[in-house]
């Protein structure tokens, strides 16, 4: 576990001597040794005034990178949403303008207006995924 090691380099950092850590977190310098050699951790409590005395919060004294860690296992969800909301928003606008058009007109059949329907949209799919190369990171730098 990386908690030991954090203790030890955060504690450095601050310029603590272990006797300094030991009396912010109200236990003794042997305990400190222990918990940075990994021989013993810190309960609750103490987890919480550590994090105080050390300006971190436990998840970084635990080592935990809860940002980095929910990225690779959802992966970058909101490029994600902003991509379903063109693709919705574009393919119900096609599609709702194909169906405006073939009712106003009244002259179609039933398999025509499911035809029309249907290239709605696949017209709104495809300008979508035009929409969405053109707005990508990579060609707005060029």
């Amino acid at each position: 576990m990386e908690l030991g090691k954090n203790i030890y380099t955060l504690r450095k950092e601050k310029g603590f001597s272990q006797e300094n850590l030991a009396e912010k977190v109200n236990v003794t310098r042997q305990t400190i040794s222990n918990w940075e050699l990994g021989e013993t951790f810190p309960n609750p409590e103490q987890l919480i005034l550590l994090s105080g005395a050390l300006d971190k919060s436990i998840d970084e004294l635990v080592g935990n990178d809860l940002k980095h860690n929910f990225k690779e296992e959802c992966g970058d969800n909101t490029k994600t949403m902003k991509k379903r909301k063109v693709y919705i928003g574009l393919v119900f606008l096609c599609g709702t303008i194909a169906v405006i058009w073939f009712l106003s007109a009244n002259i179609f059949r039933y398999e025509e207006m499911i035809r029309i329907i249907v290239a709605g949209l696949t017209i709104g799919f495809f300008l979508a995924t035009v929409c969405q190369v053109i707005l990508s990171p990579e060609n707005l730098k060029k």
